[in-house]
């Protein structure tokens, strides 16, 4: 399956929350809730007009991941960009269906492609996302640490795992 990443736009509302609505209990198990009123559509609007003025202001860069039908499969963004630092953060999501297939780390290849505003990129993720390790992994970031602080989630003890990358 070919994919592209695309600048997040006002446009792309509707779609990504019906995306981000359908998928939400997949995300839940990986990564802590988004709250209820995330998926409340109204609300959704007004947070999806912030991440836009957010892009505007160079503070993040918000990318869709879109089958070659150009339907969202995925969401790849890179934020807290600090350019006296010349550092970010990275963090991506990819729909339940398309779990499996190598498109995160895809998407991440597609972004580190078209992203060199920073020499450094930062990942967090959890100890029991295996999937979202090996896509960091697979595109040259390196463990830094694990965490001290252990929280539940789902009934089960995580730890944030920090990565880094340095081009």
């Amino acid at each position: 399956m070919e994919i592209s990443i695309n600048s997040l736009q006002e446009r792309d509302a509707e779609e990504l929350f019906e995306f981000e609505k359908n998928n939400r209990l997949f995300f839940e198990q990986m990564v802590p809730s988004r709250g209820e009123d995330y998926y409340n559509f109204e609300t959704f609007k007004i947070r999806h007009k912030e991440l836009l003025t957010e892009q505007q202001e160079n503070k993040s860069k918000f990318y869709l991941i879109r089958d070659n039908l150009d339907k969202i499969i995925g969401r790849i963004n890179l934020v807290d960009i600090d350019t006296t630092n010349d550092i970010a953060e990275v963090g991506y999501r990819v729909g339940q269906e398309y779990g499996g297939k190598g498109i995160g780390a895809r998407a991440l290849k597609l972004l580190l492609e078209t992203e060199i505003s920073v020499k450094k990129i930062k990942a967090k993720t959890t100890t029991n996302n295996i999937a979202s390790q090996r896509v960091l992994e697979k595109n040259g970031f390196k463990q830094v640490s694990t965490s001290d602080d252990e929280f539940k989630m789902n009934g089960k003890k995580l730890q944030f795992i920090d990565y880094i990358l340095e081009l």
